[in-house]
């Protein structure tokens, strides 16, 4: 996984262990969680631990691609009360209550792989589904937070599809259909995705610089997830000052070690903190690490 080697880069286990009562919110993308990958979803059930763990949490935002396919809400909310036992959400969606009833406000926004997630799926967990882009303010600063998909413009054959996808008539259709059938569509366009992946370039799937500017304008600062390369970078916003904005980007969650017995996951997240005293709240990217 490539993680960023920057000095505002921290381990998330030590805010945890020596800042608990600092840590103020925390953001996440790109976690892509299935069935198919139970170490990403124990990954996931022990971030959320630590966040139960945290006194002064007051909001957890997940920007998008939680899910590595979601065809709809129906399908866990049409379970018996059996097979929702048995159901491997149901730990998640538990633990995410709990953490709600604490006070915790929980955000979710739809990502490129789970757009169908809806209103219905996050009442389950008292939490609230929001629409790219989502303005935060963080200390002094305005923050821009999306998913970042619309951001690679570049990619003219997936804005194409992005655009036909989001439509809420198209994704009204797409409901309608029969279960199974999105299940297949869902199955279908993973595979075009990895395709699409070995074929084209990294700098297509990247964000577009005037894209950036676009989106930074009326803000102080970006903030999204969906490229995978994590890192802090500086933009011009005004060659003749030399004036710069942080376009902060998130990690995705990655198995390191998938053949061993003891699995580790890693991601890069952000956490804002603040302390009793400074009443000045704080953006960094941390580095999340968990054996499983």
């Amino acid at each position: 996984m490539m993680l960023v080697d920057d000095p505002a880069v921290i381990d998330y286990s030590h805010l945890i262990t020596t800042r608990p009562y600092d840590v103020r919110r925390v953001i996440i993308s790109d976690l892509h969680l299935s069935a198919d990958e139970p170490a990403l979803v124990q990954a996931f059930l022990a971030l959320v631990d630590d966040l139960i763990a945290l006194p002064n949490l007051t909001e957890f935002y997940i920007l998008g691609d939680w899910f590595d396919a979601w065809v709809g809400d129906d399908r866990y909310l049409s379970l018996t009360a059996v097979e929702a036992k048995r159901h491997w959400l149901t730990p998640i969606i538990e633990k995410l209550k709990h953490l709600s009833n604490q006070g915790c406000k929980i955000k979710v926004m739809h990502g490129n792989r789970d757009f169908l997630i809806g209103q219905r799926f996050c009442d389950l967990f008292h939490g609230e589904l929001v629409i790219e882009p989502y303005l935060v303010s963080i200390g002094n600063k305005a923050f821009r937070f999306e998913h970042g998909d619309a951001l690679c413009t570049d990619d003219k054959s997936y804005q194409r599809f992005r655009v036909i996808a989001r439509n809420p008539l198209t994704k009204w259709l797409l409901l309608k259909r029969p279960l199974h059938k999105r299940i297949a569509w869902a199955q279908k366009i993973r595979q075009k995705s990895a395709l699409n992946k070995t074929q084209k370039s990294m700098s297509i799937m990247d964000v577009n610089q005037q894209a950036v500017l676009r989106a930074l304008k009326p803000v102080e600062a970006l903030l999204h997830g969906h490229t995978h390369r994590p890192n802090i970078h500086e933009v011009i916003t005004d060659n003749e000052n030399n004036s710069t904005k942080p376009r902060y980007v998130l990690g995705d969650w990655r198995v390191i070690n998938p053949e061993s017995s003891y699995q580790q996951v890693e991601a890069v997240i952000a956490v804002s903190t603040s302390t009793e005293f400074e009443q000045k709240e704080s953006l960094q990217l941390v580095k999340f690490m968990i054996k499983i």
